[in-house]
């Protein structure tokens, strides 16, 4: 069995990184997928291409795999800058601006 070890990115929908923190194990798929001739629905004998497991950290994953004898191959995460600004969104309301507020 393959298998891939990575960080998921944050969603393209929202700023917020709230699934970002763990690291996920996920199968590779072993057969290729079908298309049913009577309903047309696309459909895999590889159940183990659906799972997909989360960590705490890399190296739980890691050894994970090493104690299933999983080949696991592993995705460094790139690191993005924060973005913070120093008033943040509240400085839109604050009492003391010193200009008129515009949109």
């Amino acid at each position: 069995m393959r298998a891939r070890i990575y960080k998921p990115a944050k969603t393209a929908m929202s700023s917020g990184t709230a699934k970002t923190k763990s690291w996920v194990l996920e199968f590779a798929r072993e057969s290729k997928r079908e298309i049913d001739p009577l309903m047309g629905w696309t459909g895999s004998s590889d159940t183990q291409s659906q799972v997909r497991m989360t960590f705490d950290s890399k190296e739980a994953a890691l050894e994970y795999a090493e104690e299933h004898g999983i080949m696991a191959t592993v995705t460094e995460p790139k690191l993005r800058k924060a973005n913070i600004r120093p008033g943040g969104y509240g400085e839109n309301f604050a009492t003391n601006r010193r200009g008129a507020w515009t949109h």
